[in-house]
């Protein structure tokens, strides 16, 4: 840390990052970088790779647990609790208004225009994330064949999401044994915060942030019963929180596998409009959750008003989703180097990484064929051109996201009311 920061200077600029950071998990760290890094000056190149490589090996939003970690850094464990919280705050807000508009006023005519023309938007968008992660992850032929064998489990098999991910982990970490790949570099830079780590410590961090993780679950049992809508949103997205390798898009398919195919919450036309919304908002694409979550109780809690249940369900799967970062972050950051310099551990991870390349891609061919084929038998080559269109826009244009988005649901307004 080159020159002390003071916690109300740090409060305004997490405050401020948690309204501007557009663009998904890259566009939030070049963000961060750009600000942390070259603008102000706190914290070197070395000390936000370091923390930027932990998070990469999480679960969950790795923008949001970076700056968590930074904050950690910077201002111990109230600083990480100001960062995140103040990172996905705002959208938390603009979201549950999102969703609610959604919820109430979805059948209007116009508004089912805007979203008709979100969905192609939707598909190209993943579609080029697949292309981006895969570019990204798949530098072996073990990887790609680990990548299809994930997409034909998932997708024709019906092999649930986490099987696969801690399948992928044991494979690379057996395979990393016979690897004569040397381990990454890792930087010597003494944190800031250079304690060495106490078990008791750990154990206390452990206990505090698991209390706090099931205390909502918890209070909704004793108050509904254990059989709820509610229990069964918050034991989702708990289990949702610790497989999301790979963020957003891998957790997308597991929620569709549950919330569509075995809660029957929602529908996949609904996930893919969720998912628009959430591209729409700053924070994290993991937001969607809210939105799956307010669905879930708007429609199906019984004994509430929709709009009180749906608040609580979009509440209990934000909970959930994002509480288990702090955990993640508070307890493996005093063992962060001896983690990174782990040859077996880094191969597991890059095994589970290529396993979401497929797990993406089945979602690209899951939402394509939902949005291409609306009626079953009826082609929407107005979608298809859509789709095309943004994502040659996308991959070879460099367009923007937002742009993307607002530009095909207002295309999609226009084709549907003129």
């Amino acid at each position: 840390m080159n020159t002390p920061i003071s916690f109300r200077e740090a409060f305004f600029y997490w405050l401020r990052l948690g309204f501007i950071s557009f663009g998904g998990p890259t566009g939030q760290i070049a963000i961060m970088h750009r600000d942390i890094v070259d603008k102000k000056k706190w914290i070197d190149e070395d000390h936000f790779l370091q923390a930027l490589n932990y998070c990469m090996l999480l679960p969950g939003p790795e923008a949001q647990q970076l700056a968590t970690y930074i904050g950690w850094l910077m201002h111990g464990k109230w600083g990480g609790i100001v960062a995140g919280v103040l990172f996905v705050l705002p959208s938390v807000f603009i979201l549950w208004l999102l969703s609610w508009m959604y919820a109430a006023m979805g059948n209007i005519p116009s508004v089912a225009a805007f979203f008709y023309g979100l969905k192609p938007a939707v598909v190209a968008i993943v579609a080029e994330a697949v292309i981006r992660i895969g570019r990204k992850s798949l530098k072996r032929g073990l990887l790609v064949s680990l990548a299809s064998l994930s997409f034909i489990s998932i997708y024709f098999l019906k092999v649930p999401f986490p099987a696969i991910v801690f399948s992928a982990g044991i494979i690379g970490y057996i395979g990393a044994g016979f690897s004569n790949s040397r381990s990454a570099k890792v930087n010597s830079v003494a944190s800031s915060r250079s304690e060495k780590p106490a078990w008791a410590q750990s154990v206390k961090v452990l206990i505090i942030w698991l209390c706090i993780w099931f205390l909502p679950i918890i209070l909704i049992g004793l108050w509904r019963g254990w059989d709820d809508t509610f229990i069964d949103i918050g034991v989702l997205f708990s289990k949702a929180s610790v497989v999301t390798f790979g963020g957003a898009y891998s957790v997308l398919a597991y929620i569709g596998q549950q919330a569509v195919g075995h809660y029957h919450w929602i529908s996949p036309e609904q996930m893919i409009d969720g998912l628009g919304l959430a591209e729409t908002t700053p924070g994290p694409l993991i937001m969607v959750n809210q939105f799956v979550g307010y669905l879930a109780g708007y429609h199906h809690a019984k004994g509430l008003s929709p709009a009180s249940a749906g608040m609580i369900g979009g509440f209990i799967a934000t909970w959930v989703t994002f509480v288990p970062s702090f955990l993640w972050i508070f307890l493996g950051a005093p063992f962060i180097e001896r983690l990174r310099s782990n040859i077996k551990l880094n191969s597991a991870l890059g095994a589970i990484t290529a396993a979401v390349v497929g797990v993406v891609l089945s979602l690209a061919v899951t939402f394509t064929g939902h949005v291409l084929f609306p009626e079953s038998s009826v082609f929407d080559w107005f979608a298809l051109s859509v789709s095309l269109i943004a994502f040659a826009g996308m991959q070879y244009g460099k367009w923007p996201m937002i742009p993307v988005i607002i530009g095909s649901a207002i295309a999609g307004f226009l084709w549907k009311t003129i």
